[in-house]
């Protein structure tokens, strides 16, 4: 595809290309943010307010660190932690030493976190005390060699990070007992990097940055290898992207993000902490977004702009005794990314908040962002938007044909911020790369005639109903609006007449739905093929740590 209809949906002032060679890597852009934004605050944390030139300064201690264990350019680094602010001081310390980072999620099992350690080959890891004890158990079948630990009050003073870290420890017990024999704190390693100076290594764009772990449907978790080239083209992506609202900011304040996705998720990870790294974006640190009552709490003491979230946190928040508590006035992007966004709750959060959610989408080989709706968009669209500056998108057959517009075809992506391969695994990179450089993401969807396109599924998730196809997220966006339901979703379950049936998981809003409701409601906003014939109620849906709800646990 060389034409790109989307072109005319594009608004006012957003070009059509970015140039992911004006930097040669993340350090450059790192260094020049530092620079630039100096006096400004980069991250609001548990109350207390940290400088970009704090940030700098103890990333530059914890690179010399790093580079003092004898690590080499290109040696991997975990990190395994939620959104503390030594996240970023550790994170653009790995990448200033020129080493690669490993984003670990905290919530991890002992056998998630062994797999990942070894996969990646890293050698040294940073970990947030409340899962060393799951560190603990795996540590002798891993390579790796240097442990810090950092806690929840190091960066906060000596009387407040104390008093923080024993509620965290002792009143509401988050720090399981561990031993990590030879472990360095976290504050001792900044304090032994202090002063020394960091050797510069060349970088070349295409080396990789970060190996981002991806669910992987295959049952194994993989590591997509994201290079400087690929996150600094994303950067501009999305820059470029919400300039129509952040330049509606008033200029005697400073643009402030909410940061509830964890950073090491590359949504937040490129959008929250490398984005604001070059835009002079304060973002306020929430440590557990599950915690509603906590996440209101703390937005309720700040003015902020732009909020990237799921679809589950917009739900769970608007329905939130405390939501109006909080003043939503000076919003001017809401983001909403990782899974569908259903109709029924970008319908409320217009009405309570007066932003639409925008609805994006990418993955973590697409370092994420690939496709978004326009930033000016005044209400909600059903669909994933257009593809970004210097992005292509396009539906294919089996075969690797292009589909008819309206048709659908698998999603398929051509762009810089486009993953090099999956680390250490040609087969699987093969599996998902066109000859003709496009990258196959396994979801289902159609674009239409001005360049939107719409997901309607997983190549997976599809179940097949006496032959006809159903699309979970249709019959879950349609059951949604049924009042008394806050949260649904379906599967696909074995059925002896129709070879596949529709199972559909409700968690009640109102107590007294029934499932005879639930019937009535489907018998007359669905075909018959689509109605769910398996009906369950739960208290909760499982899902991932950043909210994305877990078919595949439904299913067994």
């Amino acid at each position: 595809m060389s034409y790109r209809p989307w072109l005319s949906s594009y608004p006012d002032g957003v070009p059509a290309d970015i140039d992911p060679d004006q930097y040669q890597s993340l350090i450059d852009v790192m260094d020049q943010g530092f620079r630039t934004h100096r006096d400004k605050i980069a991250y609001n944390f548990m109350g207390k307010e940290f400088s970009f030139a704090t940030v700098d300064t103890e990333s530059m201690a914890f690179a010399a660190y790093l580079q003092g264990l004898g690590l080499q350019k290109g040696d991997r680094v975990a990190v395994m932690m939620p959104n503390v602010v030594q996240y970023p001081v550790v994170v653009a310390g790995i990448l200033r030493a020129g080493l690669v980072l490993v984003n670990v999620n905290p919530l991890y099992t002992v056998r998630e976190l062994e797999h990942q350690l070894n996969d990646s080959g890293a050698t040294a890891i940073i970990i947030i005390e409340n899962f060393a004890h799951t560190l603990q158990q795996c540590l002798a079948n891993t390579p790796i060699r240097h442990v810090v630990v950092a806690s929840m009050g190091d960066r906060l003073g000596l009387i407040k990070g104390g008093i923080v870290n024993y509620v965290v420890r002792n009143v509401k017990k988050m720090v399981p007992a561990f031993s990590l024999p030879g472990a360095v704190a976290f504050n001792v390693a900044l304090q032994q990097g202090r002063g020394k100076s960091v050797k510069k290594h060349a970088i070349d764009r295409n080396d990789a940055a970060l190996l981002q772990y991806t669910g992987g449907t295959t049952g194994v978790s993989k590591g997509a290898l994201l290079t400087h080239r690929n996150i600094i083209a994303n950067i501009l992506q999305s820059e470029a992207w919400n300039e129509p609202a952040m330049s509606r900011i008033p200029s005697t304040e400073q643009p402030t993000a909410v940061c509830a996705l964890p950073l090491y998720h590359i949504f937040a990870f490129t959008v929250n902490m490398m984005l604001s790294l070059r835009n002079g974006t304060k973002n306020i640190l929430l440590p557990n977004a599950r915690d509603l009552s906590a996440v209101l709490k703390e937005l309720s003491k700040h003015t902020f702009h732009s909020f990237p979230a799921v679809n589950t946190l917009f739900n769970g928040l608007l329905h939130h005794p405390d939501f109006g508590t909080v003043n939503w006035t000076n919003l001017k992007i809401s983001i909403g990314g990782g899974m569908a966004v259903q109709g029924a709750v970008a319908k409320l959060w217009l009405e309570k908040t007066g932003c639409p959610i925008c609805e994006g989408y990418g993955l973590s080989e697409t370092s994420p962002s690939a496709t978004c709706n326009p930033v000016t968009m005044k209400e909600y669209s059903g669909t994933i938007g257009v593809p970004l500056p210097s992005t292509y998108v396009q539906c294919i057959d089996d075969d690797g044909r292009e589909v008819p517009v309206g048709e659908r075809g698998e999603i398929a992506i051509k762009g810089p911020q486009v993953m090099q391969a999956y680390w250490q695994r040609p087969d699987e990179t093969a599996k998902v790369m066109t000859a003709d450089g496009y990258f196959r993401t396994g979801d289902i969807g159609a674009m239409d005639a001005n360049g939107f396109f719409k997901v309607v599924d997983r190549k997976k998730d599809m179940v097949i109903v006496s032959g006809f196809n159903v699309y979970p997220n249709e019959v879950e966006d349609v059951m949604a609006t049924l009042p008394g339901v806050f949260e649904c979703a379906v599967v696909g379950i074995a059925d002896d007449k129709s070879g596949e049936a529709v199972k559909l998981v409700i968690v009640r809003s109102d107590p007294g739905l029934t499932e005879e409701a639930v019937r009535r409601f489907a018998a007359e906003k669905l075909t018959n093929y689509k109605r769910p014939k398996v009906i369950e109620f739960r208290d909760a849906l499982p899902k991932t740590s950043v909210g994305k709800i877990l078919r595949r646990e439904l299913r067994s």
